[in-house]
């Protein structure tokens, strides 16, 4: 369906009086278990609900119930409306609660000093604040810029994770910032990881043989009676 259904179940109702529709079609169109439908019909279900004519409303056609009643298994299509509501677009700036207005220039210096490739107009996006305000505390010429604290806004309640990794991102991505993802957050495939462990293993392989022949060479060149006359040089020289 394009947009919901109003009113389903006097819909429901309107249905089951005047078509030939099945109660699992009906049941489909307004999102309504067959039983209930059923209900409807034997007069257990919205009893004291009126029908509504969804070709009135505008969310049905004649033809599509006509459709319908010739093919049990055909599902009704809500029709598309005549008339589009645009959204309502929010201008200004971000509404910001009174109890948090006053941790504003916090945020904003925590932004400034974190990520200064963010735009003013990002940053208004974010917090909800003022190009001036923003300037003012950039500048340090804020009147209150002795006692402010750089805050994250995401845990002041500001803005959420996401809309703030979504403004950086976009922000890098204008600068020509690489997107750098550290190694250890990336997935590696099996192959790759096999491969890296072999490297591993080579590598650390050729590295204790090298300290093998290290430790042989030095054992070689160690000579016993050497060391057993020096020992005993300095016992001599240590009773006397």
């Amino acid at each position: 369906m394009s947009q919901p259904l109003l009113m389903p179940k006097a819909t429901a109702v309107w249905l089951v009086d005047n078509t030939a529709l099945s109660f699992d079609q009906i049941a489909a169109f307004c999102t309504l278990h067959p039983l209930e439908v059923q209900g409807i019909a034997d007069g257990d279900v919205a009893s004291g609900i009126m029908g509504v004519n969804p070709i009135q409303n505008g969310q049905l056609t004649r033809e599509e119930i006509e459709k319908a009643e010739a093919d049990p298994n055909y599902r009704l299509k809500l029709s598309d409306p005549k008339v589009r509501v645009a959204a309502v677009k929010r201008k200004g700036p971000r509404y910001t609660p009174i109890s948090r207005r006053n941790e504003r220039p916090n945020a904003i210096k925590w932004l400034v000093r974190n990520h200064p490739e963010l735009k003013d107009a990002q940053i208004m996006r974010l917090v909800g604040t003022t190009k001036s305000t923003i300037e003012s505390v950039r500048e340090n010429s804020h009147w209150n810029a002795a006692n402010l604290a750089a805050m994250d806004p995401v845990t002041l309640g500001l803005c959420s994770q996401i809309e703030l990794d979504l403004e950086v991102k976009r922000a890098s991505k204008d600068a020509g910032i690489p997107n750098e993802v550290s190694e250890g957050t990336t997935l590696l495939t099996a192959e790759e990881a096999l491969a890296r462990a072999t490297a591993r293993q080579e590598e650390y392989g050729s590295e204790e043989g090298e300290g093998d022949g290290r430790r042989t060479q030095a054992n070689e060149d160690i000579d016993a009676d050497s060391v057993f006359a020096k020992l005993k040089s300095l016992k001599s020289d240590a009773d006397e």
